[in-house]
């Protein structure tokens, strides 16, 4: 008997614990909600849409403003296997931070197959650097920025985690003021053997370069990870692995497990103000003044 992951040795063991849309009775309704949610938050609250971080069409961003200049800010990375969905689907997101006075950031970026993951990593990266750069233009505080993100976008948020911002970037080592990760995958390398794998392409090289399980660094950035209840066993073990990776170096970060939600209803939270998850995005104090981001100066 071969064994491809752990305790697995066939596809449809692995797809039983990571083809999410299998995890619920009817994928549809949570689709539905993320549609008609962002279409209201849209119409209910101003917007800048489609602003270019990159050179490509799909490199944009959504920007919700606070009512008042300076405030934090919250990016969020969506999510869809790497392979599927929009920024678009994702405007509910700001609902809930916009009412606590946040200012929010929804990423959009390509896709698989049409690039790799390595690509869609670095576009994650660029996105986050553009908003540390660029967001006092829009009224938020470059010093005061939480990074989130919900299934592919939590594992897109990890690797932006141990990004090596100052060689890469020029901006300080560790330039967020928190990061929240929502039912993320952290190890890719059961996807390999998954459904999904014709349209991810895994290899040992994406597989090593992108499993943000193996590659936590120092970090001075306070995670949150969280996942729902009703997720299935693998998204319960990976985030706890992570969380114990992250811990491991001496990082702070807190597990939050959600009662009685599943994978696609675990971001719900961010649609309203008082849930755990709007309050801790804004309940993280702003960077002190040696980390301080330097914005541009206006052209």
């Amino acid at each position: 008997m071969v064994v491809l992951y752990r305790e697995f040795t066939t596809q449809a063991q692995i797809d039983a614990q990571y083809d999410v849309d299998l995890s619920v009775p009817d994928y549809g309704v949570y689709a539905g909600h993320y549609v008609e949610q962002s279409r209201l938050a849209r119409h209910r609250l101003r917007s800048e849409l489609d602003i270019p971080y990159g050179p490509t069409r799909d490199e944009r961003l959504d920007i919700f403003p606070a009512a008042r200049a300076g405030a934090p800010v919250f990016v969020f990375l969506h999510g869809g296997y790497w392979r599927s969905l929009s920024s678009k689907e994702f405007s509910c997101i700001a609902s809930g931070p916009h009412a606590v006075g946040v200012t929010t950031v929804v990423v959009n970026y390509a896709l698989t197959p049409k690039v790799s993951i390595d690509e869609i990593t670095r576009q994650a990266r660029a996105s986050v650097a553009w908003v540390l750069r660029h967001i006092e233009r829009y009224g938020g505080n470059p010093q005061h920025v939480v990074l989130g993100g919900h299934s592919a976008g939590a594992h897109l948020a990890a690797m932006c985690l141990q990004t090596a911002w100052d060689e890469d970037y020029g901006l300080p080592t560790d330039p967020l003021a928190g990061a929240v990760l929502v039912s993320g995958v952290y190890d890719l390398y059961p996807l390999r053997f998954s459904v999904m794998q014709p349209q991810l392409q895994l290899d040992d090289g994406v597989i090593r370069r992108n499993s943000p399980l193996f590659g936590v660094r120092t970090c001075q950035t306070p995670v949150l990870i969280t996942w729902g209840s009703e997720e299935t066993r693998e998204f319960h073990r990976q985030s706890e692995a992570y969380l114990a990776a992250w811990s491991a170096c001496g990082n702070r970060g807190e597990r939050s497990p959600q009662a009685g939600r599943n994978h696609f209803d675990a971001i719900y939270g961010f649609e309203d103000p008082m849930s755990p998850l709007c309050r801790w995005v804004a309940g993280r104090p702003a960077l002190p003044a040696a980390t301080r981001v330097q914005s541009p100066a206006p052209r």
